[in-house]
Protein backbone atom coordinates (compact mmCIF):
# COMPACT_ATOMS: atom_id res chain seq x y z
CA UNK A 1 0.00 0.00 0.00
CA UNK A 2 1.46 3.09 -0.67
CA UNK A 3 1.13 6.37 0.84
CA UNK A 4 -1.21 8.02 -1.40
CA UNK A 5 -3.12 5.22 -0.51
CA UNK A 6 -3.08 5.29 3.19
CA UNK A 7 -4.23 9.01 3.31
CA UNK A 8 -7.31 8.27 1.25
CA UNK A 9 -8.48 5.34 3.60
CA UNK A 10 -7.40 7.63 6.28
CA UNK A 11 -9.90 10.30 5.18
CA UNK A 12 -12.30 8.25 4.37
CA UNK A 13 -12.50 6.43 8.30
CA UNK A 14 -12.61 9.89 9.46
CA UNK A 15 -15.17 11.27 7.41
CA UNK A 16 -17.33 8.06 8.59
CA UNK A 17 -16.86 8.45 11.98
CA UNK A 18 -17.54 12.26 11.58
CA UNK A 19 -21.02 11.71 10.21
CA UNK A 20 -21.30 8.43 12.84
CA UNK A 21 -20.67 11.41 15.43
CA UNK A 22 -23.50 13.60 13.85
CA UNK A 23 -25.95 11.13 13.97
CA UNK A 24 -25.27 10.52 18.11
CA UNK A 25 -24.81 14.18 19.13
CA UNK A 26 -27.19 16.67 17.52
CA UNK A 27 -30.67 17.24 18.10
CA UNK A 28 -33.91 17.61 16.00
CA UNK A 29 -32.50 15.90 12.71
CA UNK A 30 -34.75 15.11 9.73
CA UNK A 31 -37.80 16.77 8.13
CA UNK A 32 -38.39 19.92 10.42
CA UNK A 33 -42.37 20.94 10.19
CA UNK A 34 -43.74 24.07 10.98
CA UNK A 35 -45.97 22.73 13.72
CA UNK A 36 -46.24 20.15 15.77
CA UNK A 37 -49.28 17.95 17.30
CA UNK A 38 -48.98 18.52 21.08
CA UNK A 39 -49.71 22.31 20.89
CA UNK A 40 -52.03 22.44 23.71
CA UNK A 41 -50.99 20.18 26.16
CA UNK A 42 -51.58 20.34 29.83
CA UNK A 43 -50.80 17.96 32.36
CA UNK A 44 -53.36 16.28 34.55
CA UNK A 45 -53.54 16.94 38.14
CA UNK A 46 -52.69 14.23 40.33
CA UNK A 47 -52.54 12.80 44.18
CA UNK A 48 -50.29 14.98 46.23
CA UNK A 49 -50.41 17.99 43.86
CA UNK A 50 -50.36 20.91 45.67
CA UNK A 51 -52.87 23.16 44.19
CA UNK A 52 -53.37 26.99 43.89
CA UNK A 53 -56.61 28.31 43.77
CA UNK A 54 -57.99 31.85 44.04
CA UNK A 55 -61.67 32.87 43.55
CA UNK A 56 -61.85 36.55 42.31
CA UNK A 57 -64.88 39.21 41.95
CA UNK A 58 -66.66 42.15 41.49
CA UNK A 59 -67.29 42.19 44.50
CA UNK A 60 -64.28 41.20 46.71
CA UNK A 61 -66.44 40.60 50.12
CA UNK A 62 -68.95 37.59 47.82
CA UNK A 63 -65.63 35.81 47.11
CA UNK A 64 -63.78 36.15 50.41
CA UNK A 65 -65.19 33.09 51.73
CA UNK A 66 -63.55 31.18 48.76
CA UNK A 67 -60.19 32.78 49.26
CA UNK A 68 -58.97 31.65 52.91
CA UNK A 69 -55.62 31.63 53.81
CA UNK A 70 -55.19 28.39 55.11
CA UNK A 71 -51.41 28.68 56.79
CA UNK A 72 -53.20 31.80 59.03
CA UNK A 73 -56.77 31.12 58.78
CA UNK A 74 -57.38 35.16 57.22
CA UNK A 75 -58.93 36.55 54.14
CA UNK A 76 -56.80 36.77 51.32
CA UNK A 77 -59.60 38.21 48.54
CA UNK A 78 -58.44 41.70 47.62
CA UNK A 79 -55.10 41.47 48.85
CA UNK A 80 -53.20 42.62 45.77
CA UNK A 81 -50.88 40.50 43.80
CA UNK A 82 -49.08 38.93 46.17
CA UNK A 83 -52.05 36.81 47.13
CA UNK A 84 -53.46 35.91 43.96
CA UNK A 85 -52.20 32.27 44.78
CA UNK A 86 -52.11 31.72 48.99
CA UNK A 87 -54.88 30.12 49.10
CA UNK A 88 -54.09 26.26 48.55
CA UNK A 89 -55.36 22.76 48.46
CA UNK A 90 -53.22 19.04 48.60
CA UNK A 91 -54.76 16.83 46.61
CA UNK A 92 -55.03 13.65 49.27
CA UNK A 93 -54.34 9.81 48.06
CA UNK A 94 -58.35 9.55 47.24
CA UNK A 95 -57.74 12.78 44.32
CA UNK A 96 -59.41 15.20 46.26
CA UNK A 97 -59.65 18.29 47.37
CA UNK A 98 -61.86 20.73 50.09
CA UNK A 99 -62.73 23.76 49.84
CA UNK A 100 -65.21 26.59 51.84
CA UNK A 101 -68.46 26.03 51.03
CA UNK A 102 -68.12 23.66 48.28
CA UNK A 103 -66.58 20.96 50.15
CA UNK A 104 -64.84 17.71 48.81
CA UNK A 105 -64.59 16.84 45.36
CA UNK A 106 -62.80 15.09 42.93
CA UNK A 107 -59.69 16.40 41.34
CA UNK A 108 -57.47 14.16 40.36
CA UNK A 109 -56.92 13.48 36.63
CA UNK A 110 -58.32 16.69 35.69
CA UNK A 111 -56.39 19.65 33.79
CA UNK A 112 -56.48 23.06 34.79
CA UNK A 113 -58.55 24.11 32.17
CA UNK A 114 -61.55 21.15 33.05
CA UNK A 115 -61.19 22.63 36.84
CA UNK A 116 -61.73 26.07 36.07
CA UNK A 117 -64.67 25.04 34.13
CA UNK A 118 -66.38 23.03 36.61
CA UNK A 119 -65.43 25.47 39.70
CA UNK A 120 -66.84 28.12 37.91
CA UNK A 121 -69.77 26.40 37.03
CA UNK A 122 -70.39 25.68 40.83
CA UNK A 123 -69.82 28.88 42.47
CA UNK A 124 -72.34 31.00 39.60
CA UNK A 125 -74.64 29.86 42.54
CA UNK A 126 -72.91 31.93 45.20
CA UNK A 127 -70.95 34.56 42.57
CA UNK A 128 -71.82 36.15 39.54
CA UNK A 129 -69.67 35.64 36.76
CA UNK A 130 -66.40 34.81 38.94
CA UNK A 131 -63.01 34.65 38.09
CA UNK A 132 -60.63 31.54 38.80
CA UNK A 133 -57.17 30.99 39.09
CA UNK A 134 -55.04 27.93 39.32
CA UNK A 135 -51.59 26.81 39.62
CA UNK A 136 -50.00 23.43 40.33
CA UNK A 137 -47.76 24.59 43.11
CA UNK A 138 -45.22 21.79 43.50
CA UNK A 139 -44.60 21.22 39.96
CA UNK A 140 -40.91 19.48 39.02
CA UNK A 141 -39.05 17.62 37.50
CA UNK A 142 -35.67 15.64 38.54
CA UNK A 143 -32.55 15.44 36.05
CA UNK A 144 -30.55 12.69 36.53
CA UNK A 145 -27.32 10.60 34.51
CA UNK A 146 -24.87 12.48 31.77
CA UNK A 147 -25.76 16.04 32.24
CA UNK A 148 -24.01 18.74 33.71
CA UNK A 149 -25.99 19.82 36.66
CA UNK A 150 -28.58 16.76 37.68
CA UNK A 151 -30.97 17.80 40.09
CA UNK A 152 -34.33 18.50 40.86
CA UNK A 153 -35.90 21.60 39.55
CA UNK A 154 -39.38 23.47 40.94
CA UNK A 155 -40.65 25.65 38.37
CA UNK A 156 -42.88 28.90 38.60
CA UNK A 157 -45.11 27.57 35.81
CA UNK A 158 -46.61 24.03 34.89
CA UNK A 159 -45.57 24.02 30.94
CA UNK A 160 -42.02 22.70 30.36
CA UNK A 161 -40.80 20.74 27.42
CA UNK A 162 -38.09 17.83 27.69
CA UNK A 163 -35.41 19.89 25.74
CA UNK A 164 -36.05 22.62 28.38
CA UNK A 165 -35.07 19.98 30.99
CA UNK A 166 -32.09 19.28 29.82
CA UNK A 167 -31.31 23.10 29.20
CA UNK A 168 -32.11 23.53 33.20
CA UNK A 169 -29.70 20.87 34.21
CA UNK A 170 -27.08 22.55 31.88
CA UNK A 171 -27.56 20.10 29.07
CA UNK A 172 -26.18 16.56 28.19
CA UNK A 173 -22.33 15.76 28.53
CA UNK A 174 -20.75 14.43 25.00
CA UNK A 175 -20.75 10.86 26.84
CA UNK A 176 -24.96 11.47 27.31
CA UNK A 177 -27.42 8.57 25.05
CA UNK A 178 -28.80 11.24 23.42
CA UNK A 179 -31.03 8.58 20.95
CA UNK A 180 -32.47 7.14 23.91
CA UNK A 181 -33.31 9.30 26.94
CA UNK A 182 -35.29 7.34 29.48
CA UNK A 183 -38.67 9.32 30.99
CA UNK A 184 -39.98 7.61 34.49
CA UNK A 185 -43.33 9.07 34.77
CA UNK A 186 -45.65 8.51 37.92
CA UNK A 187 -49.66 8.66 37.68
CA UNK A 188 -51.88 8.30 40.16
CA UNK A 189 -49.86 5.48 41.64
CA UNK A 190 -49.16 3.71 38.27
CA UNK A 191 -44.95 4.06 37.08
CA UNK A 192 -44.41 3.87 33.45
CA UNK A 193 -40.82 3.77 31.60
CA UNK A 194 -40.80 5.51 28.78
CA UNK A 195 -37.77 5.94 25.70
CA UNK A 196 -36.75 8.76 23.86
CA UNK A 197 -35.11 9.90 20.84
CA UNK A 198 -34.07 13.73 20.78
CA UNK A 199 -32.08 13.29 18.17
CA UNK A 200 -34.78 12.70 15.63
CA UNK A 201 -37.13 15.62 14.61
CA UNK A 202 -40.16 14.51 15.01
CA UNK A 203 -39.67 13.78 18.68
CA UNK A 204 -41.59 17.23 18.82
CA UNK A 205 -44.79 15.13 18.35
CA UNK A 206 -43.91 13.09 21.09
CA UNK A 207 -46.25 12.36 24.08
CA UNK A 208 -43.45 13.17 26.01
CA UNK A 209 -42.17 16.49 24.40
CA UNK A 210 -44.32 17.82 27.31
CA UNK A 211 -43.11 16.44 30.81
CA UNK A 212 -45.86 16.11 33.57
CA UNK A 213 -45.08 17.08 37.18
CA UNK A 214 -42.30 14.55 39.25
CA UNK A 215 -41.08 13.14 35.90
CA UNK A 216 -37.74 11.86 36.64
CA UNK A 217 -35.47 11.86 33.05
CA UNK A 218 -32.54 9.79 33.88
CA UNK A 219 -29.69 10.24 30.62
CA UNK A 220 -27.60 6.99 30.41
CA UNK A 221 -23.71 7.20 29.63
CA UNK A 222 -22.57 5.68 25.94
CA UNK A 223 -20.29 2.52 26.37
CA UNK A 224 -17.29 4.55 26.50
CA UNK A 225 -17.86 6.66 29.43
CA UNK A 226 -18.44 2.84 30.90
CA UNK A 227 -15.51 1.48 29.34
CA UNK A 228 -13.10 4.35 30.07
CA UNK A 229 -14.45 4.75 34.35
CA UNK A 230 -13.58 1.20 34.41
CA UNK A 231 -10.07 1.25 32.75
CA UNK A 232 -9.44 4.43 35.22
CA UNK A 233 -10.72 2.96 38.09
CA UNK A 234 -8.40 0.04 37.32
CA UNK A 235 -5.23 1.91 35.92
CA UNK A 236 -3.35 1.26 39.03
CA UNK A 237 -3.70 -2.71 38.85
CA UNK A 238 -3.17 -2.73 35.34
CA UNK A 239 0.23 -1.11 35.19
CA UNK A 240 0.95 -3.60 38.39
CA UNK A 241 0.62 -6.73 36.38
CA UNK A 242 2.52 -5.04 33.08
CA UNK A 243 5.28 -3.70 35.88
CA UNK A 244 5.12 -7.46 36.78
CA UNK A 245 4.60 -9.53 33.50
CA UNK A 246 7.91 -7.48 32.18
CA UNK A 247 10.09 -7.93 34.89
CA UNK A 248 9.33 -11.99 34.96
CA UNK A 249 9.91 -11.28 31.42
CA UNK A 250 13.66 -9.58 31.61
CA UNK A 251 14.53 -12.24 34.67
CA UNK A 252 13.10 -15.49 32.33
CA UNK A 253 14.92 -14.16 28.90
CA UNK A 254 18.38 -13.33 30.58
Amino acid sequence: MNKKQLVLYLCIAFSLSSCLSKKKMIYLQGQQTQSSNEVNYEPQIQNNDILSISVISSDPEIAAPFNIDQVQGSSSAGGGANNLFRTTYLVDNKGEIEMPVLGKFSVAGYTKTYLKQYLKERLSIYIKDPIINIRIANFKVTVLGEVRLPGTFPLEGDRITLLEALGEAGDLTMYGKRENILIVRDYLGTKTYNRVDITKADFVNSPFYYLDQNDVIYVEPRKAKIDSTAIGSNVGTIISILGFLITTTLILTR
